[in-house]
Formats: structure tokens, C-alpha cells, sequence
């Protein structure tokens, strides 16, 4: 008789018709029979870190975009406050941004400049997660350097190039102002490539911060450091949407209900429904009478932010010269005319032959193919049309045997056709295969790039078979939604395939670098 290990359990029941010593022995026997009879056991690994990014994309609202990071670390739920644009003109990708602030070496919450306000205060409330409120600028620890020390090719250090020319792009009687504007980088020694993008430092407009100043009845000439109020308002501060910092200092400066008022909107709440429009100056307008320290008020004040553009043009054609499209931005509220600080600086503000700020910011996943034989279909309607152009000018420089395809649109063709003779020129020579049009206004219907590649979604489909690049640049929100929904379509349509897997298709194209897109 064999001996068996004595069993952990009783399988066996005391009241069971056998001697004690039987009843031991067949515990063990059936206690080794069934450990023999069990699977092995796994070892227990640690669950992987989810690196998805499903929030990647600025076209959506930002609670939804928390609410796919929900269950994520904090640091990813600062890149997806971010959409992970990575832009770089916070000076740092959207991961290094994220770890500068979660390990306490930056600061600054406000850097990212698609994302804005509603980003700035989001990384406020991820920040207070970490216990200790906002951080205190003067007690963290310095940030290891993230971008180039080299001259002009970072925001930190930006160089002098001069303003050339400007002309606008649109016919008379359009609604738009578009400027073509050429800048001299010949003195810097900057170079770039088609794709990249041109950061300007702008100044805002001299009236603004002389009604800023009128508004808190301090004289233009009071000094901070060894410069004038006036100055500084001018050429260093923010002078856009009224960041949460000036409320709570203006809350601080008030008594009462207009106190509480300040405190509500210092929290990002709209007591009187006009929270989007309020400006530095019309923040300070809201709230007539009162008389803030100049220096406590720069230091409330955001600094100024670049402006990235889109770079027009290919070293290849003018060497040392940029060229970018630029739309120059004015509206009316409450009886006040509004200006894009940088658009009507560039546009008409700046004097020809004046020095502006600039660096060169590489472009992130925005380029032509290696090959130059490579098809390529680009969509870009308004503005959305300068990396193209560059690209074309590219390709014609280096008689690239590559098809191309662009598709652009705007509102009327009479008046805002951009680089017509040009585009027509270049499919006169077939350097352009395909030039697809779309005018919002020419028709009773309006019709958008997005039309125009349905109506063309056979061809379109062929070229992707056929290894074809496609590239997007233009507004985020709507357009590059619009327009990524209708090549799903197409590609469902003319491959004969399922909705999931025409999306599949198209996340492919993204994952092989063969979908890139330049939105804002």
C-alpha cells in the first residue's frame, strides 16, 4: 500500500463507514488525485500600463476628453486636458509638459496655447490633486532644458528677422482678410523645411493698453523695472481673455456682491452670461474703480504667447525666405472693435522693413514622403492651403514624379481663390493631377472640400490603394471632423467594406504615417 500526504482538507466525512486510519489514507489518495488533475497555475503578472491615447484629438470638447482619461494617471490626464496636440508652443511635447508639472519643475499652467483657458484651469485642477494648490513659482525645481539653445529654433530663444512685404490674397468685396506675408531670414541664418511651422512674437495694439491704462487711471510712464507700464502692456503681456488670476486679484480689490461676482468668475462660473467675451480690458471695465498696483496687475497678467503659422513656402524656391497665409482676425462686442493680436500685427500693424520676434518650430509628424514618387492628396480649404503650397513648391523644385491632389475650398471663388495663378499653373503643367474646388457661397447650397471628395470618392479610394499620403490642415472643431467622417465614407463605399472596418482602414492610415494632419 502506498502513502499518501496527509490532506489539508477532509474530504472524507468522520461519520464515514472506515477506520480513522482508512479514512486518513483516503483523504490523501483523493487530495493528490485531485491536485494531479489541476491545471498549473499561472504566474500573476502586473497589469500593463494602458498607453492608448483616445482623447487625441482637439476637435473634442474637453469633458469628453477627461472622461476618456477618467481612469488614467495623472499625468495623462494632463496630456489629454492637452488633446496631445504637440504643437510645442508650450516649449515642451505634451508628455514632457505633463511630467515637468506632476514632478514640480514647471510652473506655468497656462502654456498651452490651442487648449487656452479651458486647458489652463483643467491642469489647475489636476495640480491641486498633488496636494499644495498651484505651485508657487519661486519653490519648484528648475526644469531640465527641453527644446534647442540654439538661436531660432525655440520659443526661448527667439531672433530677429525683418518684415519683407504683404499683399492681400482676396479679391474686392470679400468678407475676409488674408495676407501673404514674406519675411527676410537671410540675417538669422534660420533655416526649415516644407511642413514646419514659423512662431511670431507679436505686439499688441497700442490703443489697447492706452485704454487699459485709462481704465485704472495710471500714466502711461510708470516704471516697471527700467521699462514704461505702456511697454511692458505692449510688447510682454497677454492682453486676450481674462485669465482666472486677474478675477481673484480684482476680487481682493472689491468688496460685496462685486466680490462675489469676481470670486465666480475667477472659478470659471457666468454670473452674467458674458464670461467668453470678457478681455483683460473688458474685465477691468466690469469691474470701474478700481486702483490696482501696475506691478501686482503684470504679475496677475499672463506673458505673451507666440502665434505658430503655418510655413507657405519652400526653402527650396527663395532661399532664405518664409512666406506665411495669415488671416487677419477682427470682430465687434459691446460696441468695441476686437483684433487678433498677432494676425493684425502681421497683417497691417507691423511696418514693412521692421524686425519681429521669430523661431522656426519643426513640424511633429507633418511632412512629405521620403519618396518623392509617392501620390499625395491634400485637403485645405481657407488658410489651411499654406503648408500645401509649400509642399507643391517642394515638389516642383525637385521635379518630383510623384501624382498630386489638392482639394480647397472658401467662400467665393471670384474673391478668395488663394494663389490661383499658381494652382492653375501648376495643373496646366501637371505638377497638379487633381485640383478640386469647393465655394461655400457661389451656390444656393453651400459646398465644402468634404463634397467635393465624396463626389470624387472612387478616385480618391484608388489613390489610397495605390500607397497614396493623405493630409489634412485647417480648423479642428469642424472642418478636419467633417472631413476625416467623409473619407471613412469613401472608403467604405468604393473598398466594400463594414463602417468599423472602414474606420480601421483610416486608423491605419494614421498609425503608418500615412494620414497627417495640421488642424487648429
Amino acid at each position: 500500500m502506498s502513502i499518501h500526504v496527509a490532506a489539508p482538507i477532509e474530504i472524507i466525512p468522520a461519520n464515514a463507514p472506515f477506520s480513522e486510519q482508512q479514512r486518513k489514507w483516503l483523504n490523501g489518495f483523493f487530495f493528490e488525485t485531485l491536485l494531479k488533475s489541476q491545471p498549473p497555475i499561472a504566474e500573476v503578472s502586473a497589469p500593463k500600463e494602458d498607453t492608448s491615447t483616445p482623447w487625441k484629438d482637439p476637435s473634442l470638447p474637453i469633458d469628453d476628453r477627461m472622461a476618456m482619461a477618467a481612469v488614467r494617471p495623472l499625468k495623462q490626464r494632463m496630456m489629454a486636458a492637452m488633446a496631445q496636440q504637440d504643437c510645442g508652443q508650450c516649449g515642451y511635447s505634451c508628455a514632457n509638459y505633463a511630467s515637468a508639472i506632476t514632478e514640480q519643475a514647471e510652473p506655468r499652467l497656462n502654456l498651452c496655447v490651442p487648449g487656452g483657458k479651458a486647458t489652463a484651469r483643467m491642469l489647475k485642477t489636476l495640480v491641486e490633486e498633488m496636494g499644495g494648490g498651484v505651485l508657487d513659482p519661486e519653490e519648484v525645481k528648475p526644469a531640465k532644458p527641453e527644446t534647442t539653445s540654439l538661436p531660432g529654433r525655440s520659443r526661448t530663444h527667439p531672433v530677429a528677422a525683418r518684415l519683407l512685404s504683404r499683399r492681400r490674397l482676396n479679391g474686392e468685396g470679400s468678407e475676409k482678410t488674408t495676407m501673404h506675408v514674406e519675411i527676410d531670414l537671410s540675417a538669422s541664418a534660420l533655416d526649415y523645411e516644407a511642413g514646419d511651422s514659423l512662431g511670431v512674437f507679436a505686439k499688441n495694439p497700442p490703443e489697447l493698453a492706452d485704454a487699459i491704462l485709462a481704465a485704472l487711471d495710471i500714466p502711461a510712464d510708470f516704471p516697471i523695472a527700467d521699462r514704461s507700464l505702456r511697454d511692458v502692456l505692449i510688447e510682454d503681456t497677454s492682453l486676450g481673455l481674462a485669465p482666472d488670476s486677474l478675477f481673484t486679484f480684482i476680487s481682493y480689490l472689491t468688496g460685496g456682491e462685486r466680490r462675489k461676482k469676481a470670486q465666480a468668475l475667477s472659478r470659471g462660473e457666468d454670473p452674467d452670461g458674458d464670461i467668453a467675451t470678457l478681455d483683460v480690458l473688458a474685465a477691468l471695465q466690469k469691474f470701474p474703480g478700481i486702483h490696482p498696483d501696475p506691478e501686482a496687475l503684470i504679475e496677475v497678467l499672463e506673458p505673451m504667447q507666440p502665434r505658430l503659422y503655418s510655413i507657405s513656402s519652400s526653402p527650396k524656391t527663395v532661399p532664405g525666405q518664409v512666406t506665411l497665409t495669415v488671416d487677419v482676425v477682427r470682430y465687434d462686442i459691446a460696441d468695441r472693435t476686437r483684433h487678433g493680436c498677432a494676425s493684425t500685427f502681421l497683417g497691417h500693424r507691423a511696418d514693412t522693413g521692421e524686425d519681429v520676434l521669430v523661431y522656426v518650430q519643426k513640424a511633429h509628424n507633418f511632412a512629405l514622403p521620403a519618396d518623392p514618387a509617392t501620390p499625395i492628396i491634400m485637403v485645405g480649404p481657407g488658410t489651411g492651403i499654406a503648408p500645401f503650397r509649400a509642399f507643391l513648391e517642394e515638389r516642383q523644385a525637385v521635379a518630383a514624379p510623384g501624382k498630386a491632389w489638392l482639394f480647397y475650398g472658401h467662400q467665393r471663388e471670384a474673391t478668395d481663390f488663394f494663389y490661383s495663378d499658381e494652382l492653375e499653373a501648376m495643373k496646366k503643367s501637371s505638377m497638379l493631377a487633381n485640383l478640386s474646388l469647393a465655394w461655400s457661397r457661389d451656390g444656393a447650397q453651400k459646398t465644402y472640400v468634404q463634397h467635393k471628395m465624396i463626389e470624387a470618392g472612387a478616385e480618391l479610394y484608388q489613390w489610397l490603394t495605390e500607397g497614396a499620403h493623405f493630409y489634412i490642415c485647417g480648423d479642428a472643431k469642424r472642418m478636419a471632423k467633417d472631413v476625416e467622417s467623409s473619407l471613412v465614407s469613401i472608403v467604405a463605399t468604393h473598398g466594400s467594406l463594414g463602417e468599423e472596418q472602414a474606420k480601421a482602414f483610416v486608423a491605419n492610415l494614421k498609425k503608418t504615417q500615412r494620414y497627417q494632419s495640421d488642424v487648429y
